[in-house]
């Protein structure tokens, strides 16, 4: 399962979208991975997350493995299309 996101945050994914989005992921069973610019991380990674510097604009394909992984990728989609609740 996976899904294609474009970040629309003003600033981008700093410190708190991307702990929001850690909190988001690990509720699920399922392996979670972002991919962007040319890598591919762990979504329960706040480090690997930010590593990525996701700047507005920058597409993100979430893509997960697992029992709950439509869930996952759904819930993390929603996640970032809201804008992590910021402006």
């Amino acid at each position: 399962m996976e899904a294609k996101v474009v970040i629309a945050n003003k600033a981008g994914i700093h410190a708190r979208p991307a702990s929001m989005l850690v909190q988001s992921a690990t509720k699920f069973q399922s392996k979670i991975k972002l991919a962007a610019k040319g890598k591919t991380i762990d979504a329960k990674s706040i480090l690997m997350i930010m590593s990525l510097g996701l700047v507005k604009g920058t597409e993100v394909v979430i893509s997960a493995e697992g029992a709950d992984a439509d869930a996952a990728v759904k819930a993390i989609k929603d996640l970032v299309e809201s804008k992590f609740g910021e402006e």
